[in-house]
């Protein structure tokens, strides 16, 4: 960090302090560049953010919200180095302002995620390996920085089960939290985890709203840091690829200890970050009659001694081909037989000749194989096919075009073989071995159409189940004509709401896999519509990145397939995305692009929905004649075609931008209008945002109680609904009609219960309240 950054900085713990550092930002900025310091307006430009909110942030009036604050330091040239720091100071300040309810061990209402896997059944040996690992620990109070170690060692080894095998035994010192995390370094179906899909995650799984999360990977790996910052966390990060894949997830603190697996030997954080590193080496011949002898018994064992030492060598002593060859041990009378066989399974596998071990694995994989019956046989080819990383039995049948019955004895059968996993949650899973042994069966004896109509199945399934669960949370979202369901796969079903949302919550890496891979296999109408399916839960989680992403694959996939109409759903949606991250003239032009194509084909729905979106950018812009004549356009295509839940949604926006006109009766009969409508269609989710644009009119006409009505019944149907940021955004909005009626304790009471619902969702927005509670609080 810049020395006199550095040096202003040490003393801070004020807003106060905190605007003259960004004031100190802008000047050095400014002589770097031998250029004027940027104005508030140039950076308005930038950001998109109004000029008056910029002022506050200067003048130490406002702390910013941290996604805003990474982005402005950032733009006021600080270095990376320099925003994680102040990033950390910010959250401190933010701390220390809400009565240091941070994240600090042992602060209720933080949660303290359990994530590591079960602990490895069987698990024998590697007593130096965790003596180790042990000897790593944090010293408690001694420690003066973050304890990094990794294992490398070659695939199969067993990194990933001396890692939890060791974190279940050390679980007990990290309090705070014990994450788990598989990156799928070497997964061979797809892309590895990238740095900012993993922090979201790691952000999300310490209660950090997906709305909160920074847009960059610095400004997100400083906000972990923060969150660490004096907790005790225990954080395995496995199967790497890179140090630079791994590098934003570190933490700080002195009290965290990182395990890492790799197949690499990850060497660079030995040298910049003080990792420790521990190779991982293959077990001895005694460790590896051991494996087996803990795994078949003892006397098994004592019995044919010969056989055990020739079948530890055959295994090439990797533990994963020796737990393997144990699974088929338990089925055969006699392992001198076993042996036999499996010298007979290795002298088909001449064309790996020259790596021995490997042949000698392969010949493991294949001899067990062998010994499965056909369909589980078939089922473990075609497994190798999905994208992984785990898959259901709904999703494991669909892609065989089995039943459920069938398919669940198929997956028992490759269980016990130990050829797949199964986990706590019930998914099924390879090691990354397996995986690609599997693939490479399916490309030797299953035919092109073969694997491809297994990809066509599994697309199908994911399409279709992600469609009903989001039916599910929102039954009044708009419909498309969904590519016909093959008779083939059998789609996840959904009683309620909590389980739809977990199925998407489950299935996120899968469905992101899918539809890379639907758009490499050219299966262009099903993967823009599985994007489209998933596109709304993306956007109420939070997940912008992804939604961009997927989007951008959908947009490719549709043009390639010559299909319009998957064309333009990307275009709207994609541009929504861009809203999301305040990028209003690339959303414009999306939008335009969309409407266009949308009317080409004759799609008023598509169209009216882009209109509306269309209306928020000039609004954004300021554009708010504009921003009403594309919301009337919306509903009179609305009321073309028909489509009731879309008259009232664009009913609504038009009294909106009526009322920010200052139009308040008009305001108040469109709305109205759009109030009955959708108690006619029983859409609670559509009638809460109303009633609080009805408040907001109501309160400008000056109706105070009248607007009291309006906003108390949004409360009530957001809390109905589940809705809690838009309770409490409505919450402050009820406040600010007490406080101009100048019913002060009545203010008080609905922004004090507005900031606790935005404080225990770690919101940006409680930095916004927290002045007008102290305004009028501190009021005689």
């Amino acid at each position: 960090m810049n020395g006199e950054i550095v040096g202003a900085a040490s003393g801070v713990d004020t807003v106060d302090g905190l605007a003259a550092l960004l004031r100190q930002l802008r000047r050095r900025q400014a002589h770097q560049r031998r250029d004027s310091e940027l104005t508030y307006r140039e950076i308005a430009a930038r950001t998109g953010w109004s000029i008056g909110i910029i002022a506050g942030y200067f003048a130490g009036r406002t702390l910013p919200p941290t996604d805003r604050f990474d982005i402005l330091v950032a733009l006021l040239g600080a270095t990376p180095a320099e925003q994680g720091s102040l990033a950390t100071l910010r959250d401190r300040i933010a701390d220390g302002r809400r009565g240091g309810a941070g994240p600090a061990s042992g602060v209720p209402g933080w949660p303290k995620p359990r994530q590591l896997p079960a602990d490895v059944p069987h698990f024998t040996g590697r007593e130096a390996e965790l003596a180790e690992l042990d000897e790593r620990l944090p010293l408690g109070g001694s420690a003066t920085s973050a304890v990094i170690s990794t294992i490398s060692g070659t695939a199969g080894v067993g990194k990933t089960a001396l890692a939890i095998h060791w974190s279940h035994r050390a679980a007990a010192r990290f309090p705070d939290g014990q994450i788990y995390l598989n990156l799928r370094g070497f997964d061979g179906r797809g892309p590895a985890v990238g740095a900012a899909e993993a922090l979201r995650g790691l952000l999300e799984a310490f209660g950090v709203e997906a709305q909160r999360i920074p847009l960059t990977v610095e400004a997100q790996s400083a906000l972990f840091r923060s969150v660490l910052a004096d907790r005790r966390v225990l954080l395995v990060l496995d199967n790497a690829r890179s140090a630079e894949q791994i590098r934003p997830m570190l933490p700080g603190s002195p009290h965290c200890l990182t395990l890492i697996t790799s197949r690499n030997r990850l060497s660079s954080l030995v040298v910049t970050e003080g990792a420790q590193p521990l190779l991982l080496e293959l077990p001895s011949a005694t460790e590896g009659v051991r494996i087996l002898s803990n795994r078949l018994g003892p006397e098994a064992v004592a019995r044919e001694p010969e056989a055990v030492d020739e079948l530890v060598r055959r295994c090439a002593r990797l533990p994963l081909a020796l737990a393997i060859i144990a699974a088929r041990a338990r089925a055969e009378p006699s392992l001198t037989r076993l042996v036999t066989q499996l010298r007979d399974a290795r002298q088909g596998l001449d064309a790996f000749a020259d790596e021995d071990a490997t042949a000698d694995v392969r010949a493991v994989f294949s001899y067990s194989l062998r010994a499965l019956g056909e369909p589980a046989a078939r089922m473990f080819r075609l497994l190798g096919v999905h994208p992984g990383p785990d898959i259901t039995l709904a999703a494991a049948a669909s892609v065989a075009g089995t039943d459920a019955t069938a398919t669940q004895q198929s997956l028992t059968e490759l269980v016990r073989a130990n050829l797949l996993s199964q986990t706590l949650s019930g998914r099924y899973a390879f090691h990354d071995l397996l995986r690609a042994y599997a693939a490479e069966q399916a490309e030797t004896l299953d035919s092109a159409p073969v694997r491809r109509a297994a990809i066509r199945r599994s697309l199908g399934h994911y399409l279709h189940s992600a469609h009903d669960a989001a039916l599910t949370i929102y039954p009044q979202r708009d419909r498309i004509a969904l590519h016909p369901a093959d008779p083939a796969i059998t789609a996840e079903s959904f009683e309620d709401i909590d389980q739809a949302r977990a199925w998407f919550a489950a299935e996120h890496p899968v469905l992101l896999a899918q539809i890379r891979q639907g758009e490499q296999a050219g299966l262009g109408v099903l993967t823009w519509q599985l994007a489209w399916a998933i596109a709304d839960v993306l956007d109420w989680r939070g997940q912008w990145h992804d939604l961009t992403a997927t989007q951008e694959i959908a947009a490719e996939a549709a043009r390639a397939a010559a299909d319009p109409t998957g064309l333009a759903q990307a275009q709207r949606i994609l541009a929504r995305a861009h809203i999301r991250f305040g990028r209003w003239d690339d959303a414009e032009a999306l939008l335009l692009d969309a409407a266009e194509n949308f009317r080409r084909i004759g799609d008023l729905v598509g169209e009216a929905n882009s209109q509306i979106a269309l209306s928020r950018v000039h609004e954004q812009h300021g554009r708010m004649s504009a921003a009403l004549a594309c919301s009337q356009q919306a509903l009179d295509l609305f009321q073309t075609a028909g489509h009731q839940t879309g008259r009232a949604r664009s009913l609504n926006v038009v009294g909106w931008y009526h009322a920010l006109l200052g139009e308040y009766e008009q305001a108040v009969a469109r709305c109205t209008e759009a109030l009955a409508v959708h108690a006619e269609l029983g859409s609670r989710f559509g009638q809460a945002p109303v009633w609080d644009s009805l408040g907001y009119a109501h309160q400008h006409l000056g109706d105070h109680a009248e607007a009291v009505r309006c906003y108390e019944n949004a409360i009530r149907l957001y809390r109905e609904i589940g809705d809690r940021y838009h309770e409490a955004d409505t919450l402050v909005h009820l406040g600010d009609n007490h406080f101009g009626a100048a019913e002060w304790s009545l203010a008080a009471g609905s922004w004090r219960d507005a900031l606790r619902i935005l404080d225990e969702l770690n919101h940006p927005s409680a930095a916004d309240v927290r002045p007008k509670l102290k305004q009028v609080e501190e009021m005689p």
